[in-house]
């Protein structure tokens, strides 16, 4: 039974985990940019996000690290880049097939990688650094949006390596709770973060789909959750977010799959197919649900 809870909240940043992450992963720019997103206007990094989803992952980083270069008090400079590196490592270890991500047995009996030392050198470098930056922006100013929301997306980074690559499932299990407890701070410091929302949808719907006997133990942890409310809110992210608009999209459509609704699934995975045509991801799990795999 244990095995199982942790196998559910493991995922829950990744995925897709293509992220964002870019799963943390995890990863991210439809350009839905309301007014209220003014945090999120930023062109250098939009175009990262553009990149990563087609999964140019060299151009991205050049784009990411030119950017922390540029505001190295910033901490989004350098969360993005952990991103990039994180989804980089998914894509070449084979991690982001949807089947892996859809079937539990596949996911429950998945092994542990054998990830490059230097990417992960670099990848907790950028993560050391995103942290320490939004961490001295939070001492100034404790409902910083961009430093919260740098906190939300850094430790979701981290479940998902965890999870994924390193098969430490109770360590992911710690980082995907303290992602969430930073997604709620960032949604009190700015209601219209809507991005934000992404750690409550995907846990929420996660630990919804449990039986009732794993749900009481793991809100026993301090997670809980519902189904249906996870699904609204991602679906708030798709329509609403900003960078991570497609990510929601994403786990939206793997979502319908484990339900069953195959259609909704593919018209989600064939309108990001249309959005990120040099990405072939999309296409492929188009192709599987044709086949009825």
């Amino acid at each position: 039974m244990a095995v199982r809870i942790y196998t559910y909240t493991a995922q829950m940043f990744s995925k897709t985990k293509m992220w964002l992450s870019v799963s943390a992963l995890v990863a991210f720019a439809s350009l839905h940019a309301a007014a209220a997103d003014a945090v999120f206007t930023v062109p250098a990094l939009d175009h990262g996000f553009q990149l990563l989803y087609n999964l140019d992952f060299d151009r991205a980083h050049g784009i990411f690290t030119q950017w922390e270069q540029n505001h190295p008090d910033d901490p989004m400079g350098a969360t993005c880049d952990a991103a990039g590196l994180l989804f980089s490592e998914f894509h070449r270890l084979g991690v982001l097939e949807g089947q892996f991500l859809v079937d539990d047995k596949k996911f429950e009996n998945r092994t542990k990688l054998n990830p490059d030392p230097n990417v992960r050198a670099r990848f907790d470098a950028e993560i050391g650094k995103a942290q320490l930056a939004a961490r001295a922006r939070l001492g100034k100013n404790p409902k910083d949006r961009d430093a919260l929301f740098a906190m939300t997306l850094t430790n979701g980074l981290q479940a998902d390596y965890a999870a994924l690559i390193e098969k430490r499932n109770v360590a992911s299990l710690h980082y995907t709770k303290e992602s969430t407890i930073w997604a709620e701070q960032t949604l009190a410091a700015d209601p219209d973060c809507y991005d934000a929302h992404i750690a409550g949808g995907i846990s929420k719907y996660l630990i919804g789909s449990m039986a009732a006997p794993v749900r009481w133990l793991v809100r026993l942890g301090g997670l809980s959750g519902d189904k249906q409310a996870g699904v609204k809110e991602l679906k708030l992210v798709a329509d609403r977010g900003h960078y991570l608009a497609p990510f929601a999209n994403i786990l939206l459509a793997v979502a319908y799959v484990r339900e069953h609704d195959n259609q909704h699934a593919r018209e989600l995975l064939a309108s990001l197919r249309d959005q990120f045509p040099a990405n072939p991801l999309f296409a492929q799990e188009i192709a599987r649900l044709d086949a009825g795999q």
